[in-house]
């Protein structure tokens, strides 16, 4: 079966205006957008179609220190439901907030996108899907089918020290939704994401223990760059061609 490649537009920094024309260019038919605006969803919709792409995950933000969060991100699954998107990326922090109310409201927003046949996948970002330790009690104490992990290969690294990607995927297994396919010079907080197949991550045994789950995506290629550098726009979308063609030559993306 094949994967479901994507690429998050933040893969082009500055140079998004012209992603989608790229993108068509070297064959990649799957993005990560953030959840258009009420009422938009049609427009952007047509945007993609010209292009000849489909949105395979919408970005929504989840804040859980107010009370309406559950109502808001409620509101955002309305417009993922009309653009015909069943997987939703957010970032999710307790902070102080009682990891019992957190966990409460996390269910809910499992309910309201159980109506719409919606999955909602949390970053690997602190204090909740930090590791595989963390987020498999996070998994395990908000109990909901449609609140899941997308496993980001590189944060894992870099939020952790002495860890292994490889590893801290299988003990979450059960609960991967989605990927963000980012590379790392592996350092602890070091902001250092190359092209794919430039850093340490083992991406074939990756997509090997996740297939062997039944889990072929949406992996979504998250190239966040290297701190310092200045990339002009053919570095940019060079880099994205670079990290497709590294899976293609792996036979990881068709």
């Amino acid at each position: 079966m094949a994967n479901i490649i994507a690429c998050n537009l933040g893969s082009y920094r500055q140079y998004r205006d012209t992603a989608y024309e790229h993108l068509a260019r070297i064959g990649l038919t799957h993005v990560e957008i953030p959840c258009p605006p009420p009422g938009d969803a049609a427009a952007v919709c047509n945007t993609l179609n010209a292009h000849g792409l489909t949105a395979t995950t919408l970005i929504v933000r989840c804040q859980m220190d107010t009370e309406n969060t559950v109502v808001e991100f409620a509101r955002s699954l309305d417009t993922v439901a009309e653009m015909g998107v069943h997987t939703v990326f957010t970032s999710v922090k307790a902070g102080e907030v009682d990891r019992q109310v957190v966990y409460g409201r996390l269910r809910d927003i499992g309910d309201a996108a159980a109506e719409k046949g919606i999955v909602v996948a949390m970053e690997t970002h602190p204090d909740l899907i930090t590791n595989g330790d963390v987020a498999l009690e996070t998994m395990q104490s908000v109990n909901h089918p449609n609140i899941r992990v997308n496993f980001d290969t590189a944060n894992v690294h870099f939020y952790n020290q002495d860890v292994n990607s490889v590893e801290e995927v299988k003990k979450i297994i059960d609960y991967v939704a989605a990927v963000h396919l980012k590379d790392t010079d592996g350092g602890y907080q070091s902001w250092h994401f190359p092209a794919l197949g430039e850093g340490i991550v083992d991406f074939p045994a990756i997509f090997q223990v996740l297939a062997e789950k039944g889990f072929y995506g949406p992996y979504t290629m998250e190239l966040e760059g290297i701190r310092g550098e200045e990339l002009t726009r053919e570095g940019a979308e060079g880099r994205v061609e670079k990290s497709m063609a590294y899976l293609r030559e792996n036979d990881l993306a068709e």
